[in-house]
């Protein structure tokens, strides 16, 4: 709105609506000078991270240190004044404050002493990381019992004469009153919130690693985040719907990596499973199916033998349930991915786009090689145990849920683009027009957006009013995960028949769609980026997907520094192909750093021998000047509340709104 003598009758009813809040002058008033003040504030940190795939304890650690910035701030505040051994100590206090004092109380002679410069060293620390941010923001992050004392202490400085005998008896009556523990707790957490302001999870938070369900855990609490869905991430999605062939790829990928953990958390029962495979391939050694074991999992040798087993069952399961699916929907053209009808089972070949292989072994003895992809009773009631158990697993529902509440296909936030994988391009590199449901073709943003709503769609349980049908978006998933055109795929295929069950190598290639081929080109980013509509002078495309070879020298900054490719490998499965253990991406009001993290070996030896991640940071572009809030988002929409808020004030010096006086 702008001033005007005659308001129409919508901007009258805006206005009224306005009124309820701020109902006076002097309170319109009191909100603009607010408002204006939080416009020049130092823009908030926010931190990127992108294919995190279950390494929860790494995960959790990145957020606890912001990615090595508590530590820099530390290292910033205390300089030469104290040694390095009790800046180590300070820093691990604060990402682990509850263990930490417990080793501390056992060893420390003189533990008032040891409170009293310790509480004063974390009020330092959290003054500075909260030096950004408004006091109502500050008091919103403190717990209850303490907010009024890390206030008061925030806020008074001990070089204040005046104030020095003040705040000294703050601190000494929290000691007296047995309140140090739980005071410190409180402090450390509040700078742990502090130090990240926005968090972004460029996809993928499931599958490898242990600890999926923590990290959702973790997030559900978290005061600010969100997610741009990863294929990983869909196909838990997709089998939380109701999806029987991604209930099979996340079984599978389970049993691939040994790794049940996230699968007994959230309850699903494999026992059925266990039994049958034993049952069918009692005599079978399923030499190519045999688990890669990471970090410490060792397994006895009856359990390894269990695991391929189980592990064989339910891939031949799951390549007969995509097999009905693709025959379901001719229009994803993906028939040919149905590779049991093309086996010579008496003669141990299979035949692909005209060119005999050689299998690696060719016992099915749940295959009808007349009807192939049929099930046999067996599998077909195991089906139905596997599907009930997904679909009654609050605790999976709970966090699917989460993800969808918080997540979507692409966002834009401060002139980033962010997405997982890809936006599939032409080879011209024009974007590509996708028909996702008969009549309905999309390229760019419209493309992901109504992707988006068949996701959602597959959740809804009243689907008389949704665009697509429901049975539709749940068979969409299985494209998502694995479609030639799916922009959380974009490759040829997916291999996962050949690499079981065929000796040439050669037949595992997966090629990468045209946005892998044509990303290093400033010119194609920019016309993604304009398609989107993201607009500045530095904008950027930020996403994850494909792991960046660290070690062989490739460098994750690219098209120019349009292009910002952050999945660093905090997978163990990846460690040796990256060279890494993941990145961050932090962009704070100097502008973007690049933190590279070697692995993680455990939180008890961060918390008892001070280990902390170690990380490298790159400095990728610095802003002329520093940002302010006025410089975000965040800043265009306080405008435009300032704006309406001087609408009100016109509205009410000039009669046509009445105040509201109590």
């Amino acid at each position: 709105m702008t001033k005007k003598h005659l308001y129409d009758e919508a901007d009258k009813h805006y206005l009224q609506l306005l009124s309820q809040s701020f109902p006076t002058i002097a309170d319109a008033a009191k909100e603009i000078i607010n408002l204006e003040a939080i416009m020049n504030l130092p823009k908030g940190t926010e931190h990127f991270l992108a294919d995190i795939h279950g390494e929860s304890e790494a995960f959790q650690h990145i957020l606890k240190n912001a990615s090595g910035n508590i530590k820099r701030k530390v290292n910033e505040l205390f300089g030469n004044t104290i040694r390095e051994s009790e800046k180590k100590e300070l820093c691990t206090l604060i990402y682990y404050p509850e263990e930490k004092l417990e080793l501390i109380k056992a060893q420390e002679t003189d533990l008032d002493d040891w409170y009293r410069i310790t509480i004063h060293q974390l009020v330092r620390v959290c003054r500075d990381v909260s030096s950004k941010y408004t006091r109502s923001k500050v008091r919103k992050s403190l717990l209850p019992d303490f907010s009024y004392i890390i206030e008061e202490l925030l806020h008074e400085r001990t070089d204040d004469q005046d104030k020095a005998a003040y705040v000294a008896v703050i601190v000494n009556t929290i000691i007296s009153t047995g309140r140090a523990d739980d005071f410190i707790c409180a402090i450390c957490n509040v700078i742990q919130r502090l130090a990240i302001d926005q968090l972004h999870i460029l996809g993928d938070i499931y599958d490898r690693g242990p600890g999926a369900h923590k990290i959702m855990e973790t997030l559900r609490q978290y005061h600010h985040w969100d997610i741009q869905w990863g294929n990983h991430d869909i196909l838990w999605m997709g089998a939380s719907a109701g999806n029987n062939a991604c209930i099979c790829n996340v079984l599978r990928l389970s049993l691939r990596y040994a790794n049940l953990a996230t699968i007994e958390e959230y309850g699903i029962n494999l026992v059925p499973l266990a039994t049958f495979a034993l049952e069918v391939y009692g005599d079978d050694p399923c030499e190519e199916f045999l688990p890669k074991l990471l970090r410490d999992n060792e397994i006895d040798e009856k359990t390894r033998q269990l695991t391929a087993k189980m592990h064989k069952a339910i891939t031949v399961i799951q390549l007969k349930e995509e097999a009905k699916i693709f025959g379901r929907h001719p229009e994803w053209q993906m028939q040919d991915r149905s590779l049991f009808d093309n086996i010579d089972y008496q003669r141990g070949i299979c035949t692909i786009d005209g060119k005999v292989y050689e299998m690696l072994s060719c016992n099915f003895p749940t295959i009808d090689p007349a009807n192939p992809n049929a099930f046999t009773d067996e599998e077909w009631q195991l089906m139905e145990k596997l599907h009930h158990s997904f679909r009654i697993s609050e605790k999976l529902q709970k966090h699917i849920r989460t993800i969808l509440s918080h997540g979507c296909m692409y966002a834009v936030s401060n002139s980033n683009l962010l997405f997982h994988a890809s936006i599939p391009l032409n080879d011209d590199g024009s974007l590509k027009e996708l028909e996702i449901y008969p009549d309905k073709k999309f390229s760019g943003k419209e493309l992901m957006h109504n992707i988006g709503m068949m996701i959602r769609a597959a959740f809804n349980v009243n689907t008389s009013t949704e665009e697509y049908p429901r049975d539709y978006a749940r068979d969409y998933f299985l494209y998502l995960w694995c479609g030639k055109n799916s922009p959380l795929f974009d490759k040829s295929k997916m291999a996962t028949f050949e690499r079981y069950f065929l000796k040439d190598k050669e037949t595992y290639k997966e090629e990468k769609g045209n946005y892998f081929k044509l990303r290093d080109s400033e010119e194609i980013c920019d016309r993604i980026l304009d398609a989107f509509g993201v607009k500045g002078e530095n904008r950027h495309i930020i996403n994850g997907h494909v792991p960046v070879h660290a070690s062989k020298g490739e460098n994750p900054i690219k098209a120019g520094g349009k292009l910002m490719v952050i999945d660093g490998g905090f997978s163990e499965a990846y460690h040796s192909e990256t060279g890494i253990a993941g990145y961050t991406l932090v962009y704070h009001s100097r502008g973007f750093q690049l933190v590279q993290h070697e692995p993680f070996t455990s939180a008890r030896d961060a918390i008892t021998r001070g280990k902390d991640i170690k990380s490298t940071t790159q400095i990728v572009e610095m802003s002329a000047h520093r940002m302010r809030v006025a410089d975000t988002d965040k800043g265009e929409e306080l405008r435009s509340q300032i704006a309406d808020l001087k609408e009100l004030l016109y509205a009410y010096r000039h009669g046509i709104i009445t105040e509201k006086r109590s």
